[in-house]
């Protein structure tokens, strides 16, 4: 919320008030779909320049292809089973032998490797791919997905681009839970060796994602740093329900009615919502904001090992006298506060863009 409306002066990030985005070359390209529009966190287009992104979008086409047959190549074998016969005469190696997944490029024959090697080498080289060319736009002559109705071939190309998309996300889990498990389907209950099963039925362990650390972070199994990350993710996630809240409600219901400051005059009504607010409030109205932060930090021991270390800080909304029913509640508080995160820093972005 911040960042939307710094950049565009609304709470909501209303993008047709940032009319002078160098992202506007490229807001009509192929790939460019709702409900996300023209996405570039990175920020690798901010530079407007059209040679670039061509090349990316040439490599990212390249990438999205090779995805979508390698996906295809780890689930095929597992849903078909094997082809028959042998992958290498010469050398006994059935294809019932070669196992899916990472396990099988040990088992591949070198001459097997080269062939591969020697078709992805005719790919890029029998055909001019220079800027410009029809082969850089991802033409090949192979034309399946072609049609003589404009809208429908546009609409077949965007497909292929978000499939490619989903595809190298999907191809890099596979990876990682290949070699994490060694099982093509991250079988989770072949790793019995992870430190990760130290937090596998902590809070916010949920269906269908399970426990998932894509950084690492608990690769070490040290349960006091685990708590003291859980400390600190379930505070941010209740300032930024909070503050969710406090972008969405003026919004709905309007302000308050009198003044935020009588004696400088200031009207509730004058406070803008979102990042424009921060210049408006007095410094009386942040030392308030501060003290009560201060207020709820120190008021209680937070040490590890503590009721309040764990959240609890003797407001029990969230309780109840059955276990399960108070697991759940407390589930709800941890994902509705991550939610809230990732709510709050989208708003920070619209608005400020």
């Amino acid at each position: 919320m911040f960042f939307q409306d710094g950049l565009t002066g609304s709470a909501w990030g209303d993008w047709a008030l940032y009319t002078a985005s160098p992202l506007r070359a490229f807001e009509n390209e192929l790939g460019v779909q709702d409900p996300v529009g023209f996405w570039d966190p990175a920020g690798f287009t901010s530079d407007g320049n059209v040679e670039n992104f061509q090349r990316r979008r040439q490599t990212e086409l390249k990438h999205g292809r090779v995805s979508m047959l390698a996906t295809m190549g780890y689930i095929t074998p597992e849903i078909t089973g094997k082809l028959p016969g042998y992958l290498s005469p010469s050398m006994g190696i059935k294809f019932a032998d070669v196992p899916n997944g990472l396990a099988a490029i040990s088992k591949v024959p070198s001459a097997g490797w080269a062939q591969i090697l020697a078709y992805g080498a005719f790919c890029e080289l029998s055909q001019d791919q220079s800027p410009g060319t029809a082969a850089s736009q991802g033409d090949f002559g192979f034309k399946v997905l072609t049609s003589s109705d404009p809208a429908e071939k546009q609409k077949k190309l965007s497909a292929e681009l978000a499939n490619g998309r989903l595809a190298m996300m999907a191809i890099i889990g596979m990876f990682f839970q290949d070699g994490l498990t060694g099982s093509a389907w991250g079988d989770w209950a072949l790793y019995t060796a992870s430190p990760l099963r130290a937090f596998e039925n902590e809070l916010g362990v949920q269906d269908p994602v399970g426990f998932w650390d894509p950084a690492g972070f608990t690769s070490d199994g040290n349960v006091e740093n685990f708590q003291r990350r859980r400390q600190t993710e379930l505070k941010h996630g209740r300032v930024s329900m909070l503050a969710t809240m406090g972008y969405i409600t003026p919004e709905i219901t309007g302000k308050l009615p009198g003044y935020l400051s009588p004696s400088m005059g200031i009207k509730f009504a004058d406070v803008p919502n979102g990042l424009a607010a921060i210049s408006k409030v007095p410094s009386a109205g942040w030392a308030q904001i501060l003290a009560y932060g201060a207020f709820c930090e120190l008021s209680q021991d937070q040490s590890p090992g503590t009721a309040a270390s764990q959240g609890d800080f003797g407001f029990k909304v969230l309780t109840s006298s059955d276990p399960a029913e108070k697991q759940k509640k407390l589930s709800a508080e941890l994902a509705n506060g991550r939610l809230a995160m990732m709510a709050i820093i989208g708003m920070f972005f619209q608005d400020g863009l």
